[in-house]
């Protein structure tokens, strides 16, 4: 599931670089590298005088592998999928689903680089690249990344909406390693455009991703968790868990207390809810997923309520949801 397209024509997905300026960007890098892979071989040639001819081959090996492709690497490894010259051309690597990026993308897209730019003078990626629908070259596709377009008006920036606080933790438990990247992707879009769509349309979106979640899973959510606030758990958790393992373990970044999933599985089909969230910023509360209490009975439901609600007010409705992983 690479897009969707809802029934108001609005396609949920990335805005893809096209070659023109990933062909810029690769330039700009290029000579940065080149420049800097001169400048070192100077360096090294006048302090390797003395050594022999097969020294001397080594070193030129050592460098070429170090600064032309360990240089790259370590660069869009550390800048999370930004070169110079992607910075200067408004451009950003990242995962199928929008994450940032980690060593072992960069380490394939620099592999694969050196055979399809540095080898064959950037043709087989221009051809990969403009035969791709969103733009890839063999890099991307083995990595599983994709190159976007970073600048955006403002006013496209919508943040995630926060799940709701009686839904925070409870699917700690919940194991998410068989959910692809696209799916989480889709996920994203449609919770950051869910106000634009048909109530109608929105409601059957929902529930499509929510049974993709749940067959991926294999456990389907409590009963009377509508599917909009569902999926919005399972993606807090999920970028939860990404921040844990980015930050050292999750220090400093709060976390709740696991809650068992509750409640008897139910068909994938029955998981059609509401899409009401509360604009981000604003009081989220169980009535703004479609009036459904939590789950638990009713006195773990009170509970879990105030204190959602005691927590929104003690951070002065300030809160817009959760911070992606930097």
């Amino acid at each position: 599931m690479s897009e969707l397209v809802t029934g108001d024509a609005v396609v949920l997905e990335l805005r893809p670089a096209r070659l023109p300026s990933r062909a810029l960007a690769a330039a700009i890098d290029l000579a940065v590298v080149f420049c800097v892979f001169m400048l070192v071989s100077v360096v090294v040639g006048i302090a390797s005088v003395t050594l022999d001819e097969a020294a001397v081959a080594a070193i030129g090996v050592a460098l070429f592998l170090l600064v032309l492709i360990g240089g790259p690497i370590a660069v869009e490894t550390l800048s999370h999928g930004r070169s110079l010259g992607k910075l200067a051309c408004g451009l950003r690597v990242v995962r199928d689903d929008g994450g940032p990026i980690r060593f072992r993308h960069a380490l394939v897209r620099g592999a694969m680089g050196a055979v399809e730019i540095l080898m064959t003078f950037g043709v087989v990626a221009s051809i990969a690249s403009l035969v791709s629908a969103r733009g890839r070259r063999l890099g991307d596709v083995f990595a599983g990344t994709l190159v976007i377009r970073e600048r955006v008006t403002a006013k496209r920036s919508v943040a995630v909406p926060p799940p709701p606080p009686w839904l925070v933790g409870r699917f700690s438990q919940l194991d998410l390693s068989a959910v692809p990247d696209e799916l989480w992707l889709a996920i994203r879009q449609y919770l950051t455009r869910m106000h634009q769509l048909d109530p109608g349309v929105g409601r059957s979106m929902a529930a499509r991703l929510a049974d993709e979640v749940v067959s991926r899973t294999g456990i389907a959510p409590p009963q009377g968790i509508p599917a909009a606030a569902f999926l919005a758990a399972v993606l807090h958790e999920r970028q939860a868990r990404d921040a844990r393992r980015v930050f050292a373990g999750g220090r400093g970044a709060s976390s709740a207390a696991p809650v068992p999933v509750g409640g008897a599985p139910e068909s994938a089909g029955g998981i059609a809810g509401a899409v009401g969230f509360a604009a981000p910023g604003g009081a989220v509360t169980p009535a703004a997923f479609g009036g459904a209490v939590a789950p638990g009975g009713s006195g773990a439901s009170a509970g879990g309520a105030g204190s959602g609600a005691e927590e929104q007010k003690g951070a002065g409705g300030s809160s817009a949801g959760f911070a992606p992983p930097g």
